[in-house]
């Protein structure tokens, strides 16, 4: 799809993927660069729409807090294997399959290609592969392997020019759905932004519960609606911000 979504509105529920979709993707994951603009233009969000703003991504919670300094903010992280709900109270699912091997059977990989970026994320394990992308095709073939090998409880989740070891049961999808089970989500109509091939659970979910899903970029997807990068994604997100200004401009014209 190539079309534009509607016009935000603050009744809505809003699950923003972060790398690739809220801050532009950089050569290392610790590379990226978060700016003071971007935070506001989240506290202003959180505040418009009542706390219904969660961030959903594959960083670690304690990596998001580090990163972005928000404690008071929903996020999930791991793709949904660990969030933390409005109320501050964290949850962590619980976890099967042997990660620690497969950590030890990459040590060959981490070797002989020493372009490749290893991060460890405590409950999975991604290899980063953009400084050696002629190396994509193999790097699938192995990791797949390993983890076929390895038994039915993990499981391969491909990004842009990275590999994603986890463990099966959960995703950005199912953490949606946990949120939206609770206040302030409940009962509004909810809306996913993501750009990647681990946001399509997200674009699943929300399509099923009748919601808005929007794919950032290019690429086949199951979303809705498309807008073209992270400059686009921020200008559409102020249209909620530059409404409220608006609106409070007329009120303290009418009033004096």
């Amino acid at each position: 799809m190539t079309v534009a979504p509607p016009p935000p509105l603050p009744a809505w529920a809003y699950f923003l993927d972060v790398d690739g979709t809220l801050i532009d993707l950089a050569p290392t994951p610790d590379d990226i660069q978060v700016d003071r603009e971007l935070l506001r233009l989240i506290e202003d969000l959180h505040r418009l729409c009542n706390g219904a703003v969660a961030l959903i991504s594959g960083r670690a919670l304690a990596d998001l807090d580090h990163r972005l300094g928000m404690p008071q903010l929903p996020m999930a992280g791991l793709h949904g294997f660990e969030w933390r709900n409005a109320a501050g109270n964290v949850q962590r699912h619980a976890t099967a399959g042997d990660i620690r091997s497969i950590e030890q059977q990459l040590l060959p990989l981490r070797r002989r290609y020493k372009q490749l970026i290893f991060e460890d994320k405590g409950t999975t394990l991604a290899l980063h592969y953009r400084q050696a992308p002629r190396l994509g095709g193999y790097l699938h073939r192995w990791v797949r392997n390993l983890v076929r090998l390895a038994g039915k409880d993990l499981q391969v989740q491909p990004g842009k020019r990275v590999i994603e070891i986890k463990p099966r049961g959960h995703d950005k999808g199912s953490a949606i759905k946990d949120f939206m089970a609770q206040p302030p989500f409940f009962g509004r109509t909810p809306v996913f932004i993501g750009d990647d091939q681990t946001d399509e659970h997200g674009f699943v979910m929300v399509n099923q519960m009748g919601g808005i899903s929007i794919k950032v970029g290019r690429g086949r997807t199951q979303a809705s609606y498309r807008l073209a990068h992270v400059a686009a994604v921020l200008d559409w997100l102020r249209q909620i911000t530059s409404a409220n200004e608006s609106h409070d401009k007329e009120s303290n014209i009418a009033v004096t």
